[in-house]
């Protein structure tokens, strides 16, 4: 599921709401594991990757890694492709990109003022 946050705008005239920051919370929140980062970092040097190759560089079994997996996805910090009977995973590069924005940092700014 792909969450759509609202537009911050640099002069800080629409204050974010509620939303924003459950969405900012949950993707944070999937973020907070060593493994879930792991996988992100295997993601980012690999690109598009199936999960039964994921669970061999991670060293993990495919039911403990689906777990991981299924947060990343539900935070929109993934994508996932089927093909077949197997999962292919890859970084949603456009939502990490945000999360490093400027947006993000618009937010926690005294006054507004961006980097």
């Amino acid at each position: 599921m792909k969450i759509d946050l609202p537009i911050v705008e640099a002069s800080g005239a629409e204050l974010p709401n509620e939303a924003f920051f459950e969405a900012y919370e949950q993707k944070f929140k999937a973020l907070a594991d060593k493994k879930r980062l792991q996988i992100m970092h295997i993601l980012t040097q690999r690109g598009k990757v199936c999960v039964c190759d994921l669970c061999e560089l991670v060293g993990m079994a495919q039911s403990k890694l689906s777990y991981h997996l299924k947060i990343l996805l539900d935070a929109g910090l993934v994508a996932k492709e089927t093909q077949g009977t197997w999962s292919y995973y890859e970084l949603d590069g456009s939502e990490i990109n945000r999360l490093l924005s400027e947006q993000l940092c618009c937010v926690f700014r005294p006054g507004g003022g961006c980097c």
